[in-house]
């Protein structure tokens, strides 16, 4: 259930013996399309790594799946039409070019991109995607990749932020396009949506 303000979310819980131990977002997100393709239910995720699982503060360890210290949450997925094929992404969709010139965009359904916390204030259950677009100046890139490590880096008024459930992207050329660090192809238009509670994963 998409959660609410005020609510607990979460709950004790291993990961089922069918479950799937996937290393990081990249991993999660292949296992998903596996799924999709051959037309089954998405495994329950049991996350040792990646952003996703940082945000979730997952430690790592694979043997607390299993154990009673395990937690199990259930969580959205973000979905993005690129030249009419849906793809999907469990942690975040980056559209930029090399070194973040020129414009670029964010959708975030995890906090964190590697180091940077570009979304702050993102929820993996809130029924929400954390949606950032920015066209920085050179001399402004360095300051805001250094203030991006601790969520800082916005506001900023070169940077706009939302929290939308859906949102239409266009370029004036085609931008490279990276769901959960593995770039899918360059693209202008971006139909992004989430799917709320879309997943069940354990950590």
């Amino acid at each position: 259930m998409t959660i609410r303000k005020g609510e607990a979310w979460g709950a004790p819980g291993p990961l089922p013996p069918e479950g799937l131990v996937v290393a990081s977002d990249g991993e999660a997100r292949r296992a998903l399309l596996a799924a999709r393709r051959a037309k089954e239910p998405f495994p329950v995720l049991g996350l040792i790594g990646g952003d996703l699982c940082r945000t979730l503060g997952g430690l790592g360890d694979p043997d607390r799946l299993r154990s009673e210290d395990a937690m199990t949450f259930t969580v959205d997925l973000g979905e993005v039409l690129l030249d009419g094929t849906l793809h999907l992404f469990v942690a975040h969709l980056v559209a930029r070019r090399r070194l973040w010139l020129g414009r670029a965009a964010v959708a975030m359904n995890a906090a964190w991109l590697g180091d940077r916390n570009l979304g702050p204030k993102a929820h993996p259950g809130d029924g929400l995607l954390d949606i950032s677009e920015s066209e920085l100046r050179p001399s402004e890139l360095l300051a805001a990749g250094r203030r991006a490590r601790s969520g800082t880096h916005v506001p900023h008024p070169r940077i706009r932020m939302r929290r939308v459930a859906a949102a239409q992207l266009s370029f004036d050329r085609p931008v490279p396009v990276r769901l959960d660090g593995a770039e899918v192809g360059s693209f202008r238009e971006l139909s992004i949506r989430v799917e709320p509670d879309a997943l069940t994963v354990v950590v």
